[in-house]
């Protein structure tokens, strides 16, 4: 598979929201409720192509592709984080006339949270794998600096340090960041894998792909800032929620994902034991069977 030739391994579809909006539909009953899959920063529908057909014969299963990530093109759409919350809700009001379940993995999952928190009239249950939370005390992973520390500097400064790197194709760089979220890329299918290399070769196509990353990251940042904001936000949401974290989480660690569940007892929260920051790619089977044992009870709880 590569660029030239890249398809989604579920029927690709289009919507337009003051522009083109790209999602994949992985099926599921017509009259079953709803599962909206939301990625995360540097990922795509791609993300969600191990999970969604464990799922399929419970609920039918879209994964979106936030606007500058995926197929979706940013501009003139923003690629922040409240950018990207404004277009799941109207990607929301596209696709349903129901509260959907939104299924976000690290700052998708933030995403789907705030939509959850400013229009819960659209969400019947929540489901945050992995979320992006303000980080507890602790000394970052070696490879996260060396990842994202340009990201936290001034454009000049941070053309010059990508000048002195050497050059890596867009391949290589899918590859690099699949072993940054996983604690064992190697469980991830050879078929996924291949897709999100084929589809980081289409997006090295895309126009002003790092200046979207660039906002979306800095955006971030600033959420997570607000701690004291950021978790009353999270209590007040008040339909059922599932956390799930990986304990070997390079980017979030396990001991910020305790704390947010400490501070919400009503939640579930589910470890994923020796699995990374995408348990849903590193370990679908499980994450699956979590949420089909979750989620009716949750739905009737919501509803």
């Amino acid at each position: 598979m590569d660029a030239a030739t890249y398809t989604p391994s579920a029927p690709s579809c289009w919507i337009d929201l003051d522009g083109p909006v790209h999602y994949v539909d992985h099926g599921g009953p017509v009259d079953a409720p709803l599962l909206v899959c939301v990625h995360g920063m540097g990922g795509s529908h791609a993300n969600w192509a191990a999970l969604a057909p464990l799922l399929t014969d419970h609920y039918r299963v879209l994964a979106l592709d936030l606007a500058g990530f995926g197929l979706t093109a940013g501009s003139p759409r923003s690629a922040s984080v409240d950018g990207n919350r404004q277009l799941l809700h109207r990607f929301l009001a596209a696709v349903t006339d129901r509260p959907a379940v939104l299924v976000g993995n690290s700052m998708g999952g933030l995403i789907a949270a705030l939509q959850a928190a400013q229009e819960p009239q659209t969400v019947s249950a929540a489901v945050l794998i992995d979320p992006a939370l303000p980080l507890a005390l602790t000394v970052p992973d070696p490879l996260v600096i060396s990842t994202f520390f340009p990201y936290g500097l001034p454009g000049p400064a941070r053309r010059a340090v990508n000048r002195r790197r050497p050059p890596v194709t867009a391949a290589n760089t899918a590859l690099r960041l699949l072993r940054l979220v996983t604690a064992e890329p190697s469980r991830i299918p050879r078929d996924v894998i291949d897709q999100h290399v084929a589809l980081a070769q289409r997006r090295g196509m895309v126009p002003n792909a790092d200046g979207d990353m660039l906002m979306a990251a800095r955006s971030l940042a600033w959420i997570l800032a607000r701690r004291r904001r950021y978790a009353a936000m999270l209590q007040r949401l008040t339909m059922p929620v599932m956390l799930i974290h990986g304990d070997r989480d390079r980017l979030i660690p396990i001991r910020a994902a305790k704390h947010v569940a400490a501070a919400n007892p009503s939640w579930r929260f589910e470890i994923a034991t020796g699995v990374g920051h995408v348990p849903m790619l590193e370990a679908p089977v499980w994450t699956a069977g979590r949420l089909i044992d979750w989620l009716p009870s949750a739905l009737a709880q919501a509803s």
